[in-house]
């Protein structure tokens, strides 16, 4: 399995080499020249496994010769031990034909974990064979960088540094990425919105002498191998509720895209996906976008989900490259058109192959709120306010006919405040983080200035 850039300039890699090397020279996204067939007999054959023999099933084509079977094998069973329930990423009915996919039984509470547990597993091999040392930098709005912490943490041959909006994270969040202690880690708040911390990690790894001089690695979503192990879940849930005979929806909380973006890839495999809803808070850009055919930034206005607080949604230039027919001059003129304009029209042709992909819906904050409220006493179950997102977008447009699963993607720990605003319940957090408030911060405030971030990454990672 070949891997090619969004922007159609940059080498073809093998899947190692686009793990390792996250955003393309030319500033694009790596993506599979193509996406391997599971036929239905195969699909079938998923009923029973456990999530850890799915996942290799599920990848094991777009992993090639980088891993033999065994060490893929051994990082996957690595990655999943630490969570806690057995299922890894349990379903649960909310109402008839409506279930809650919940994806935050891993160490940090949040989905993040199901790709960065096995992205820290996977590097940790690669790098030890080649006796490599690199840089990780990420730009978080929430959950992302606590699992990147989780997962490279106490490492020799990785630093890690994490860029978060300041103030805009929850006290949890934000205690996850600054209270672990080893020397390794680096979280950076920094000075401005989600956006601008996307956009400087984007600006050093096009900065090709600081990127090469500190062997920068990237595991945001840009990182296709996050991408890959998201898609597993998919399958996961979709035979439970008896795929391939049955299809199957889904919605999902979104704001870098990349979630929902597994869900397609999924489908491509031969998955029977009926519809793949994007659910969106008051940043509103992709539900926009696929209302007006315009993608056009209007400012992050800071909400209840603070995960979704965001205007530049890296992984849908993977859709739009698909959309356009995998012309990556076309979208590399779009982005650069983003850049400098803050938005872009799209073409028809490729706005009609969106809207056959992709569904969409808007969820204010008042609705959020009344969507945790009435869940609870409905179901008894508590949802973070960006899995209320969720749920309030699929009960606007599932189809009853058609079972939809809706993805949790945090616990309701992690925003307590929002939870217990709605239902008045203040959510504890599990036994093994109950003395997260009591532990010390180790945080580095950082203006929104390139110079100044690299000079203070060159000047922290070990040599």
């Amino acid at each position: 399995m070949r891997y090619v850039s969004t922007r159609g300039a940059a080498p073809v890699l093998s899947f190692g080499e686009a793990m390792l090397t996250g955003l393309a020279r030319d500033g694009g996204l790596y993506v599979p020249e193509g996406s391997p067939a599971m036929p239905p007999d195969e699909i079938a054959g998923l009923a029973g496994l456990s999530y850890e023999e799915t996942a290799y099933r599920v990848m094991r084509p777009f992993v090639g010769d980088t891993f033999t079977d065994a060490e893929f094998r051994g990082a996957i069973d690595a990655a999943y031990r630490g969570f806690g329930h057995a299922a890894r990423a349990p379903l649960v009915q909310l109402a008839p034909n409506h279930f809650l996919l919940e994806l935050f039984h891993g160490p940090t509470l949040a989905f993040k974990d199901f790709a960065m547990q096995l992205i820290g597993q996977l590097f940790q091999i690669a790098l030890a064979r080649d006796g490599r040392r690199i840089t990780i930098v990420g730009a978080t709005s929430g959950d992302t960088g606590s699992a990147a912490i989780e997962a490279f943490r106490g490492l020799d041959n990785v630093d890690v540094f994490i860029l978060f909006p300041e103030g805009r994270v929850s006290d949890v969040q934000r205690r996850q990425m600054t209270t672990p202690s080893e020397a390794n880690v680096h979280a950076l708040a920094l000075a401005g919105d989600f956006d601008d911390c996307q956009a400087r990690l984007k600006d050093m790894f096009n900065d090709f002498a600081f990127r090469d001089a500190v062997g920068l690695a990237g595991v945001n979503s840009i990182n296709w191998a996050r991408v890959l192990a998201q898609v597993v879940y998919y399958f996961t849930a979709a035979v439970s509720l008896g795929a391939p005979e049955r299809a199957v929806s889904f919605t999902v909380p979104t704001g870098n895209f990349g979630d929902i973006f597994a869900g397609q890839i999924a489908k491509r495999m031969g998955l029977p996906v009926e519809r793949l809803v994007i659910a969106t808070n008051q940043n509103d850009i992709l539900h926009r976008c696929l209302t007006t055919g315009r993608y056009a930034t209007d400012g992050v206005k800071p909400s209840l989900s603070p995960s979704m607080d965001i205007q530049v949604s890296s992984n849908f230039e993977r859709a739009l490259f698909d959309a356009y027919g995998r012309d990556g001059k076309a979208v590399a003129q779009l982005m650069e058109e983003l850049k400098r304009e803050g938005g872009f029209g799209i073409s028809q042709g490729a706005l009609q192959a969106l809207r056959g992909t992709y569904a969409s819906g808007r969820v204010s904050e008042e609705e959020t709120l009344a969507t945790i409220a009435r869940t609870h006493g409905d179901t008894g179950e508590l949802l973070c306010p960006h899995s209320a997102v969720g749920v309030a977008v699929a009960e606007a447009q599932r189809d009853p006919a058609v079972p939809m699963i809706t993805l949790a993607t945090a616990h309701p720990a992690k925003f307590p405040d929002a939870v217990e605003r709605a239902t008045g319940l203040r959510p504890g957090l599990p036994a093994r983080m109950a003395d997260l408030f009591d532990r010390s911060e180790r945080v580095t405030p950082v203006p929104n200035d390139l110079a100044a971030l690299e000079a203070l990454i060159k000047e922290r990672r070990r040599n």
